[in-house]
């Protein structure tokens, strides 16, 4: 951890975590809290992104809209995000400002008022966010493909649940979620800015709440069943959308360097094989890349490419081909090697550049590593990977037979 960053573990079990930065003049705090999507029971599917909502409606002492003026009449702003694992509440505002981001998401995150009438209006906006997501097939095939990688298990499922779910969740649900996960010991504090420490942990303890407790045991992916192989979903739209992956490793493996950079390898940039010979040299895609899901126990490797639907099977073929051709090489050139640990440690750095992106680092790896490297670990151990490193995770990862094809578009 950085001499700058700082950690205090409060009775409750909240963990406040802070960077600091004098030379910025702003701050940037999050709630993460963990508890997301994956924790809900089937028919609550949807209940973290519909909280996500509602608590930026209003306190029993505070309106939506007063919550909106406070933060943006200082030029500040507000936002949340769910995901799979967690939820996180966060608000970047200048740093004469430090008590009032406390104040303002001590307040949502421990009393929000989730009035009956907001419940209902915010139904409709995340109806409205379903259907979005249902017109937006760069979107969709991403949760057809989680669906079919990882069927029958929540880490599936979406996280903005489904119509039926979300129509049916009552305010007394969504009350219930929120009382018994949203306690301390299930949040992490992170700030970074120009700030004190010592400042930020007593403004967290004066607006602390919520029922004392830890987050319900999760259900763990034991790895049944096994992904489906094709999934397909039919729409009359211009291109179609394929996602072609298998099942990697989890979030905190010692592999997930070498696995970072072959990642980069295959589809991480405009350099990328995967760009190169799709877009560049055969024009099939506007879109291409590979990206990685990563979970407590699990996670996904995959590549993304929306193509004319008369070249899906050939752009599917060269991503199986390049695939192939790793696992039979063992591995990448030492050229490739070198340029893909030059761009994720030159990208970190030029990432971390704000209070913003250096709160949401800290709070992330707190909640979902239980430690915070610092910057130069993450880059000494992105250097350290070797040929061998880079055999081991393609045989770990890319060795096995169970592979996952998703497409939306038209009918084939």
């Amino acid at each position: 951890m950085s001499h700058d960053v700082a950690l205090t573990c409060l009775d409750s079990g909240a963990r406040v975590i802070t960077e600091r930065l004098p030379h910025l003049r702003s701050i940037a705090v999050g709630y993460w809290v963990g508890t997301g999507s994956r924790d809900e029971p089937d028919e609550l599917a949807g209940a973290s992104h519909f909280l996500e909502h509602l608590l930026f409606k209003g306190t029993d002492g505070r309106t939506a809209a007063d919550i909106a003026d406070a933060v943006e009449s200082i030029g500040g702003d507000m936002n949340a995000f769910t995901t799979h694992e967690f939820t996180t509440y966060y608000v970047r505002l200048p740093d004469r400002a430090l008590a009032l981001a406390f104040e303002i998401l001590s307040d949502i995150m421990w009393s929000p008022a989730l009035r009956p009438d907001d419940v209902e209006s915010e139904r409709q906006v995340i109806l409205e966010e379903i259907a979005m997501r249902d017109d937006t097939p760069e979107d969709l095939v991403h949760d057809l493909f989680s669906s079919a990688m990882f069927p029958d298990h929540p880490i599936g499922r979406e996280v903005v649940g489904s119509r039926e779910t979300i129509g049916a969740m009552h305010r007394d649900d969504i009350a219930g979620f929120h009382a018994q996960h949203y306690s301390p010991s299930n949040v992490v504090i992170a700030a970074a800015g120009n700030l004190d420490h010592d400042e930020v942990v007593a403004l967290v303890e004066a607006g602390l709440g919520g029922a004392p407790g830890a987050r319900p045991r999760r259900t763990l992916h034991d790895g049944k069943p096994a992904p489906r192989a094709l999934a397909i979903l039919d729409r009359p739209i211009e291109q179609t959308h394929v996602i072609f992956g298998m099942r990697a490793i989890r979030r905190d493996d010692p592999d997930r360097y070498p696995l970072s950079v072959l990642n980069q390898v295959l589809g991480g940039g405009m350099s990328s094989r995967l760009f190169q010979e799709v877009r560049e040299r055969r024009g099939l895609a506007y879109s291409v890349y590979s990206f990685r899901a990563a979970y407590e126990e699990t996670g996904a490797l995959a590549v993304y490419a929306g193509t004319s639907p008369e070249h899906a099977d050939d752009v599917l073929g060269i991503v199986r081909d390049e695939f192939d051709r790793i696992v039979r090489d063992s591995g990448v050139t030492p050229r490739e090697l070198d340029a893909a640990k030059g761009n994720l440690t030159g990208s970190l750095a030029l990432g971390l550049e704000s209070s913003s992106s250096r709160m949401h680092r800290i709070g992330r790896s707190l909640l979902t590593l239980g430690e915070v490297p610092s910057v130069d670990d993450v880059v000494a151990e992105i250097e350290a990977v070797t040929d061998d490193d880079i055999a081991r995770v393609v045989d770990r990862v890319l060795g096995g037979d169970d592979r996952t094809t998703a497409l939306v578009g038209p009918p084939r």
